[in-house]
């Protein structure tokens, strides 16, 4: 009977605790239901609000405006005030930037973002308008032909800065190590861009890349195979240089690395849910041939360019030289809507196959190098050398018929130094790309003691 009792106990509990539980699972399923009712009802309200506003900007404005210029303009607001990189694409801008991805568009030749309400310049691409008129990475511009940016959103000023090919542009610009402010005046021009280019640096090959459009890929390789059959296999490594290069197509970047990295991740896209996570990774193959890679990067090196330059440093493919890049580590989705505009939208952030993000940090240098000015240092007095002493001994490796003219050679290399001062056509010195061809050239060399030992 007591067994009884008890087993009788235990199942009223069990009974009583299901009861509690389903009423639980009731309970919380009711608050779901609540919550998600308050949510769309909270949604229809500020919708009807929306549509409040604009019946009354419609029929009170001091001016007629038009409805269509009213709803994009909303959407661009709505859109860019998620992030600098988010907007919405009306047709005609829409098209331009179809363009543009073609690597021939009309303009002055820069790549722009917006930074506390002013225009901030990303990078000036090679051999534009904007280039040689000496702007440069980080300028701000605060006036466009005497209209203050302030108070314009990104679309607005790049609108602004677009025009008729030949008419010029008057900016007034801040530039970060000058303390007055800077009157620029650009003409506008057909911006015809060759995104890859190449030549010989002694036995280096030289890679430049201005940006990543829809055949740069295929130009890398093109330039590798030009590089050796000119010099074969007397090439001791790869200089690519990503320097103020804003970025563009992800597919292109992909590809780029891609030519060098032979396994593994090269970057990988991660969205707002776990199942948004998307990676990308190298194929078989090196074009390199495992030669050393130097990559040169700098403040103007942004997105397409950091995801190239992360990859390879996280695969201990290349070394990194320059100062710390621009940090854009952001997925931007374009997304075509009815009548023929677009949505840019940013959809996920990229990582590098280490899972480094680097959103607003960008990619550190292995090696920094800030861009430099050489000059000779000159000593007011001649040093002496062995040589110059009287009764010095001979070199004893020299034939005994030999009599070398020391103070003609002097006399030789004092006129060549003064023939390199007087010429003001020189190109002037990169001071990074010397650094990496000199590291290059180091590393080639150690390469070849190895090889004797």
């Amino acid at each position: 009977m007591k067994n009884f009792f008890l087993i009788s106990l235990f199942s009223v509990s069990i009974l009583i605790c299901g009861a509690l539980t389903n009423q639980s699972f009731a309970e919380e399923k009711n608050n779901k239901a609540t919550k998600e009712q308050d949510g769309y009802s909270e949604t229809y309200r500020q919708l009807n609000l929306f549509g409040d506003v604009f019946e009354r900007v419609r029929a009170e404005y001091v001016e007629d405006v038009n409805d269509k210029e009213l709803i994009e303009n909303a959407l661009d607001g709505m859109l860019s005030s998620l992030d600098p990189h988010s907007g919405y694409l009306n047709e005609e801008r829409f098209r331009e930037m179809k363009v543009e991805t073609r690597g021939e568009f009309g303009g002055l030749g820069i790549e722009v973002t917006m930074e506390n309400g002013l225009v901030k310049v990303v990078s000036p691409i090679d051999d534009t308008p904007a280039f040689r008129a000496g702007m440069q990475a980080g300028d701000y511009i605060l006036k466009i032909d005497n209209e203050p940016v302030m108070g314009l959103d990104l679309s607005e000023a790049v609108k602004k800065m677009r025009g008729k090919v030949g008419a010029p542009i008057d900016l007034l610009v801040r530039r970060a190590d000058v303390d007055s402010l800077i009157d620029v005046t650009i003409i506008r021009d057909i911006i015809r861009i060759k995104s890859v280019k190449s030549r010989i640096e002694g036995n280096v090959g030289y890679i430049r890349i201005t940006t990543f459009s829809q055949n740069t890929g295929s130009g890398v390789k093109k330039a590798i195979q030009d590089i050796n059959e000119e010099i074969g296999d007397k090439i001791i490594g790869y200089v690519l240089d990503l320097r103020n290069n804003p970025g563009g197509l992800l597919s292109q970047a992909i590809e780029v690395s891609d030519i060098f990295i032979d396994k593994g991740e090269i970057v990988s896209q991660r969205g707002r849910y776990e199942n948004d996570t998307e990676r990308n990774n190298a194929t078989l193959g090196d074009m390199a041939n495992g030669l050393p890679i130097v990559i040169l990067i700098n403040g103007g090196s942004a997105s397409a360019s950091e995801i190239v330059a992360g990859a390879m440093q996280d695969h201990k493919r290349a070394i990194i030289i320059g100062t710390q890049s621009f940090g854009k580590g952001s997925v931007q989705t374009v997304m075509p809507l009815p009548g023929n505009g677009a949505m840019r939208l940013t959809t996920a952030r990229y990582y590098t196959p280490s899972g480094r993000s680097i959103q607003a940090t960008g990619i550190t240098p292995d090696i920094f190098v800030e861009q430099a000015k050489l000059e000779t240092y000159k000593n007011k007095y001649q040093r002496l050398r062995e040589s110059d002493l009287r009764g010095a001994l001979e070199n004893g490796n020299k034939k005994k018929d030999e009599t070398p003219d020391d103070s003609a050679v002097a006399n030789d290399n004092k006129d060549t130094t003064k023939e390199k001062d007087t010429d003001k056509d020189e190109t002037p010195l990169d001071y990074q790309l010397t650094r990496a061809l000199d590291l290059l050239t180091g590393l080639s060399l150690y390469r070849e003691h190895e090889n004797m030992d």
